[in-house]
């Protein structure tokens, strides 16, 4: 006789970044897992029919991570930062440098579609690991599947929206100048209203590529998206204050509405007789404003923590445990706390056009650039080095 196909321990509901990053820590940990990637089913992935720009900054303590899965991009599409400068709308700046946190870099500027195909390729070198177009009964659901998530909505958790008044605005320029492995950030009151431009560095320690992220009010982001290329171009070299010389871009625009939310909850019980428990991790359990580079170094941390818990737990206890999840819960809401809510401060000042405003915050950049121990600690933070 045939012997019985061992049950699923967890199914993830989402094959993105996190989900997949989830499902192979789980495995190493001999659990069997259950990962759900709708696009089998035939649903559409966000960048099908265009070119991927996006980019993430991922921290030490992210880099760990993916080393460990054996899925970290090479150096051509994984660029150390070694300092980043951030300027203010009225002589306000401060410089974070790699050197005076004692570390290799600040964050690595990584390719997405690199990342997501070395994942995908580690999937299929692990036996554990079965991807289902359909969700599987296991003790444990975790929900990996954005902010759109229909899994969250039908476990009836609220999710509490503050939309940011600017969309995002993602593309890739080619610079006359080198990056210099330097992240840069300006924040500007154009009539009034405030916008960030960010150009992070890519293509390695030498590179001459960005990728560009403008946050600006959603009219404004629009008619940035529909320029030509090179008046577009004008304006991020003056948004830029010219700093890398003439910009050429070199890929397509993508927009979206930028926003701060949270579930009210990240664990649970199904409601059905059997049906096991529930957590949420990634975009699924919050979204942060790009500002601060935090939004995927959040989810993975997510990953590590939910991780560890399960590997944790004495023999007896089902992966499904609420006392865990709840541990995970707690751990992962109170570093949300610190760290979406400074961003979301940070973004809230910059919003403000008004004389007190303006003297506010660049004169506290420039007292925090001279804080020491504190921007250290802020910087340690960021990097997702909680113990330093």
């Amino acid at each position: 006789m045939p012997a019985m196909a061992r049950p699923f321990d967890v199914c993830i509901r989402g094959a993105g970044i996190v989900g997949r990053a989830l499902a192979l820590q789980l495995a190493s940990q001999r659990l069997k897992v259950a990962l759900v990637d709708h696009r089998l089913g035939g649903s559409p992935h966000p960048a099908d029919g265009h070119s991927d720009v996006r980019a993430y900054a991922l921290n030490p303590a992210s880099r760990k991570l993916l080393q460990g899965l054996r899925c970290w991009p090479d150096a051509l599409h994984a660029t150390p930062v070694v300092a980043m400068e951030v300027l203010g709308d009225a002589g306000g700046s401060t410089r974070f440098d790699a050197v005076e946190s004692s570390s290799e870099a600040l964050n690595w500027i990584v390719d997405v579609p690199e990342l997501e195909k070395l994942l995908g390729a580690a999937l299929g070198f692990q036996s554990l690991i079965e991807v289902v177009s359909t969700p599987q009964a296991a003790p444990l659901t975790v929900v990996c599947e954005g902010k759109a998530s229909r899994t969250r909505e039908e476990f009836g958790v609220e999710f509490i929206a503050q939309p940011y008044a600017q969309w995002a605005l993602a593309a890739r320029v080619d610079c006359a100048v080198p990056h210099g492995q330097v992240a840069r950030q300006w924040f500007s009151q154009p009539e009034g209203q405030g916008e960030i431009v960010a150009l992070l560095p890519l293509g390695g320690a030498n590179g001459h590529q960005c990728a560009l992220v403008w946050s600006a009010p959603p009219e404004r982001a629009q008619a940035l998206q529909a320029l030509d290329a090179q008046e577009f171009c004008l304006q991020l070299q003056a948004a830029s204050h010219y700093t890398l010389g003439d910009l050429q871009l070199t890929s397509e625009r993508q927009t979206w509405p930028l926003q701060h939310s949270q579930a009210a909850q990240w664990c649970g019980q199904g409601a059905e007789p059997g049906s096991g428990a529930w957590a949420l991790a990634g975009d699924a359990a919050h979204a942060v404003h790009p500002l601060a580079g935090q939004g995927l170094n959040l989810g993975l941390g997510d990953v590590a923590e939910l991780a560890a818990v399960l590997e944790a737990r004495p023999y007896w206890r089902s992966v499904g445990d609420l006392r865990l999840l709840r541990t995970y819960e707690r751990a992962r809401k109170s570093e949300l706390a610190l760290i979406g809510g400074a961003g979301d401060a940070l973004q809230q000042l910059f919003s403000r056009d008004s004389a007190w405003a303006r003297s506010l915050r660049n004169a506290g950049m420039r007292a925090f650039e001279r804080s020491g121990p504190l921007k250290a600690w802020v910087a340690q933070r960021a990097m997702g080095l909680r113990g330093q």
